[in-house]
């Protein structure tokens, strides 16, 4: 008698249905698993009889074959163990098929049959959602996670016996409801208003914030860069729900999402160790998992002493950051993650640090210090909206007892900007732009008009900077969440300006 179970595989970010097809055949007693299984799903034979033995039902003693389908779609990790135990029992009759049909199940078996917690499990709802399932069966710890999706009834399994008895309607489990959080405050590590001083590298974080553009400070050693850039999560606008359903996904295959959290609501902050791998930044690995960049979708990728990363791993960042996504290529295929993040990075001058500084002398020769600063290469300084420098606080500032703009009043400023652009971008059809960083040529051309003054102001710049057209789109991107923080309708030449002071200032 063949059984016929269904679940899922996940492949980069999406899900693929995966049929699992139990018999059984001739010859000695046993389980053979086919279908382009790894380790993890082989080691299911063992898992998968020891549980089922000490639910006290009986595994048949005959030789077992178990296809998962498609055959050319790798399969890894444990999450089949379920769908195969329950395959198995329906084989043997102990379990009716028909209510089978229109069900998916996913789930690690321990070996008493305690259903573990299984990652992928919101990309694998989604698609049961997509392909007309009526229900989806996960351990229970992922229960709340599998119930974001909607119009799918979730049934959370604690162990192997719950399940059985609720398949042949002894004890039926009620399905899982969560109804949507709401936005909790954010978790403010450095309020704005603790930071001394530095009022124009708060200016530089608040229009990067307001419109996603990347971001550089360069100063000296201890002058609050790290700091600043910490303290940026409390002022950057909370998820929309399409938004936190992105990010959790991501999150959700990583295996990253927090035990108490299904859902993530606030924008990510990654800062990866300069000692990272160019794998470990982008995503790879021999079947590619996301990387530092797409974990920081819809966040902050924060790269602090941006010379010390090696030059390929800094290289990797230039597709991703035009592209707003990163594709992996393998002999076995090629998976896309997205990574549409705001890269923020802090750096020194020069090696000692103390280049430019006004009180303390560099001790660097200038070739070093050429050569310190051309680790970055031209190609990546040119994506990189605002070029900060952060100076030394004077001692009046730190010692003075007043407290700056509050974190929260800027983050409504943030939020407002946001919202005059998901306004702006909705009613003219732009599809997959959510902030002024997105815009493509075409957007730049009918939102960032310049009056005459304007046009005039920008030709002088491009050339006297030397400005590529990539800088010139970058820099009317800019000076249009200025306008926008501004309330301006049109971009005019206090806005343009200051958006030029941003351009990049490398040792002269």
């Amino acid at each position: 008698m063949l059984a016929r179970v269904f679940s899922c595989a996940v492949i980069g970010l999406d899900g693929v249905i995966v049929e699992v097809e139990v018999d059984t055949g001739q010859g000695l007693p046993g389980m053979t698993i086919v279908g382009l299984p790894d380790t993890a799903v082989q080691e299911s034979r063992e898992r998968v009889q020891a549980a089922i033995k000490n639910t006290g039902l009986d595994f048949p003693r005959k030789r077992v074959v178990v296809n998962l389908a498609p055959a050319s779609v790798r399969k890894e990790g444990p999450a089949y163990d379920l769908p195969i135990a329950i395959g198995v029992l329906a084989m043997m009759g102990i379990l009716p098929l028909p209510p089978l049909e229109k069900v998916l199940i996913v789930g690690e078996l321990s070996l008493d049959g305690t259903v573990r917690h299984t990652r992928g499990i919101l990309p694998m709802a989604a698609l049961a959602r997509e392909n007309h399932f009526e229900q989806i069966i996960v351990p229970a710890s992922d229960a709340d996670e599998a119930a974001l999706i909607p119009e799918i009834e979730v049934i959370p399994v604690q162990n192997l016996t719950d399940l059985y008895r609720h398949l042949i309607r002894q004890q039926v489990i009620t399905p899982h409801t969560i109804s949507t959080p709401e936005s909790p405050e954010p978790f403010i590590q450095t309020d704005f208003q603790e930071i001394k001083g530095q009022e124009h590298v708060k200016r530089a974080l608040e229009v990067a914030a307001a419109g996603g553009h990347n971001m550089l400070m360069m100063g000296s050693p201890g002058s609050g860069k790290t700091l600043l850039a910490r303290a940026m999560p409390a002022i950057l606008p909370s998820l929309s729900i399409e938004e936190a359903l992105d990010v959790t996904r991501v999150y959700s295959v990583a295996d990253m999402l927090p035990d108490d959290t299904p859902l993530i609501r606030w924008r990510p902050f990654r800062a990866p160790h300069h000692t990272i791998s160019h794998a470990g930044l982008v995503g790879g690995g021999n079947w590619p998992h996301p990387g530092e960049v797409s974990l920081a979708h819809r966040g902050v990728l924060f790269l602090d002493e941006l010379p010390e990363f090696g030059p390929r791993v800094l290289e990797v960042l230039r597709q991703p950051i035009e592209d707003k996504v990163v594709t992996i290529s393998r002999a076995q295929g090629t998976l896309s993650f997205p990574a549409n993040f705001m890269l923020v990075a802090a750096m020194n001058p020069c090696p000692c640090g103390f280049y430019g500084d006004p009180t303390r002398p560099c001790t660097c020769a200038i070739g070093t210090i050429q050569k310190y600063q051309k680790r970055i290469s031209g190609p990546l300084l040119d994506r990189i909206d605002i070029h900060i420098q952060v100076p030394r606080v004077e001692y009046e500032k730190l010692s003075d007892k007043r407290t700056g703009e509050p974190s929260a009043v800027i983050r409504e400023r943030v939020e407002a900007a946001r919202h005059v652009q998901r306004e702006r971008f909705s009613q003219d059809g732009s599809s997959g732009i959510l902030c002024n960083a997105d815009m493509r040529p075409a957007e730049i051309r009918k939102f960032c008009s310049l009056d005459e003054p304007g046009k005039a102001l920008m030709k002088s710049a491009m050339s006297q900077m030397n400005l590529t057209a990539r800088a010139y789109h970058r820099i009317l991107k800019l000076a249009r969440t200025i306008a926008d923080l501004a309330h301006a309708e049109q971009i005019s030449v206090t806005h343009l300006a200051e958006a030029l002071q941003y351009r990049a200032r490398m040792m002269e």
